[in-house]
């Protein structure tokens, strides 16, 4: 099947080592596109959660798939969050059409994107990371539980539910939370003379034109979502943004043919024990 070619593809909260990936999803539209460039907008491993008791093959997959777009020569940025802050240390490495950074600033078509994961504007985060990070094991025990009531209602023949949908539907400040990081970004990016500010980090798949409260000016904020819930992207093609969500019914074909020939290719052309070598190494 023809590969779809974008220009752009943003994602970001992926949380790879975690029940709650839907890894197998993420696996099938990757190997559905060909972007011109990938973007990696932080949380795509969860290294908080990380355990060797718990990866699947196919979030393996999903590294190999983003591994070969690399080997491809495509250019792969991958911008640090705060469930994978632990490769901020790393900052700067870079390996072929592999770019590890904090954050990055693109022209796009003649117009300045600010792009960066979002964790930055989190007071949890700055304050209370093991508040956080235990928010994070509730969350990811959350998404289990879910998972399990959906199959069960899948199997009676009712609609699935969102647990977490749900739950921050009700509460307020989880609302308040949102709207405020969103108006924080486009106040700063106003600020800073962007036209468009791309985050990740609270699960939220977001393209909307947002009015700065501190000066003059507008700016295109956009959020990519996640792949735990909405399995969703950005898209920036012909020069317009737009928000992928998977449909399973647009991905009925097989995607594992090709795994072996994916994983003959990486070992050919990456060196990928050279590539874990030059991560154990601090940076001097």
């Amino acid at each position: 099947m023809a590969k779809r070619e974008v220009d752009i593809v943003i994602i970001s909260d992926v949380h790879l080592g975690t029940y709650g990936c839907h890894a197998k999803e993420l696996l099938k539209y990757l190997k559905s596109i060909k972007p011109k460039i990938l973007i990696l907008n932080g949380d795509i491993i969860d290294i908080w959660q990380f355990s060797k008791n718990y990866w699947p093959e196919a979030h393996m997959k999903v590294v190999r798939r983003i591994l070969k777009f690399v080997t491809e020569g495509i250019p792969v940025y991958y911008l640090t969050g705060n469930h994978d802050e632990m490769l901020r240390k790393f900052t700067d490495f870079n390996l072929g059409s592999f770019q590890l950074l904090n954050k990055i600033v693109l022209n796009i078509d003649g117009k300045k994107a600010w792009i960066f994961h979002g964790d930055v504007f989190d007071v949890t985060m700055q304050y209370s990371k093991w508040l956080a990070k235990l928010g994070a094991v509730g969350y990811d025990t959350l998404i289990l539980i879910n998972s399990l009531t959906n199959w069960f209602l899948t199997a009676i023949g009712r609609p699935k539910m969102s647990f977490s949908k749900k739950i921050k539907a009700k509460f307020k400040d989880a609302v308040k939370f949102i709207n405020h990081f969103e108006q924080t970004a486009a106040d700063l990016a106003v600020d800073k003379e962007y036209q468009y500010v791309i985050c990740g980090h609270i699960h939220h798949a977001e393209i909307r034109q947002m009015v700065s409260t501190e000066k003059t000016g507008s700016v295109l904020y956009l959020n990519s979502g996640d792949w735990i819930e909405s399995l969703s992207s950005l898209e920036y093609n012909e020069g317009n943004w737009t928000i992928f969500k998977y449909n399973p019914d647009n991905f009925n074909h097989d995607t594992d043919e090709d795994d072996k020939t994916d994983s003959e290719d990486l070992e050919a052309k990456l060196d990928v024990k050279t590539l874990f070598e030059r991560f154990k190494q601090e940076p001097g």
